[in-house]
């Protein structure tokens, strides 16, 4: 997407900076400064009402911050809205679903890949239009498109309207649409969050995918513990919006006070044991 080049491993792709936002007098998200590098995942973690979710929409755009900066590549974003910010690189997968409903699996998808080419300024021209490239680039929309829900194991049901999707695929179908949005930071707020047992693997070898990538930022918000073991590279807490830990998973979930007062008994499950 142009405007923000993709920045290199050791460098900052996204930033916040004293980030905060106030409800009347209560601060949920309160000067919070992190930065985060290409090739790496973060998991966010801490209690309900930490402000987890709320970090996320202020990074993502969907909430205005009372104070603090929202920064990608460099650029600051604090000040453009949510789809503006979608353009420039930030992709966001919601706890609930986002779907046209009344549309199939793959037009999704295709949707999808069009949003992001025109964004690209490469969805075709307005006037004078070549309607045979018009023609192809549909085709190859969709052929991408198809390709995308195999990865998500969606191929076979590429005619379904996603309203008729059970939960567990409306949530592969939503981190299917963000992978055809090829954003530079993925953004996941508790993927796997209802689905059936049988259904995480397919989700967190996505994730696992995307990382290995090793130029795009990934996310997490989750609170499954085995599942933030296996996947970060870097753990942060909130508590009552607050930053009160950042570093190695193993360091910060081995803390005391983070066992103790943000993570529960969670933190001293056995590896393998879902919180």
């Amino acid at each position: 997407m142009p405007g923000t080049p993709r920045a290199r491993l050791g460098e900052a792709m996204l930033e916040t900076q004293d980030l905060t936002i106030r409800f009347g007098g209560h601060v949920a998200v309160d000067h919070v400064s992190c930065r985060f590098e290409p090739g790496t995942l973060t998991a966010i973690v801490g209690p309900n009402g930490a402000g987890k979710t709320t970090y996320f929409n202020l990074i993502s755009g969907q909430l205005p911050a009372s104070e603090g900066r929202v920064l990608l590549g460099g650029e600051d974003l604090t000040a453009l809205p949510a789809p503006l910010r979608t353009r420039r690189g930030l992709g966001r997968a919601f706890q609930l679903t986002q779907l046209f409903p009344n549309l199939s699996v793959r037009e999704n998808v295709r949707l999808a890949i069009q949003a992001r080419e025109a964004g690209r300024g490469r969805a075709g021209g307005i006037g004078g239009i070549d309607f045979f490239r018009v023609w192809l680039d549909r085709q190859a929309w969709i052929d991408e498109a198809q390709a995308i829900l195999e990865q998500v194991r969606l191929g076979d049901k590429h005619d379904v309207h996603a309203s008729a999707l059970p939960h567990g695929d409306q949530r592969k179908l939503e981190v299917a649409l963000l992978i055809a949005l090829d954003p530079k930071v993925f953004m996941f707020d508790e993927p796997t969050a209802g689905m059936s047992v049988d259904e995480v693997p397919v989700v967190l070898d996505l994730i696992r995918s995307l990382k290995a990538r090793r130029d795009v930022t990934i996310l997490l918000v989750e609170h499954k513990m085995d599942v933030v073991r296996e996947l970060s590279d870097r753990i942060i807490v909130l508590h009552n919006g607050q930053l009160v830990a950042d570093g190695e998973p193993a360091t910060v979930i081995a803390s005391p006070v983070v066992q103790q007062a943000y993570l529960g008994q969670a933190a001293q499950e056995p590896e393998g044991a879902a919180a």
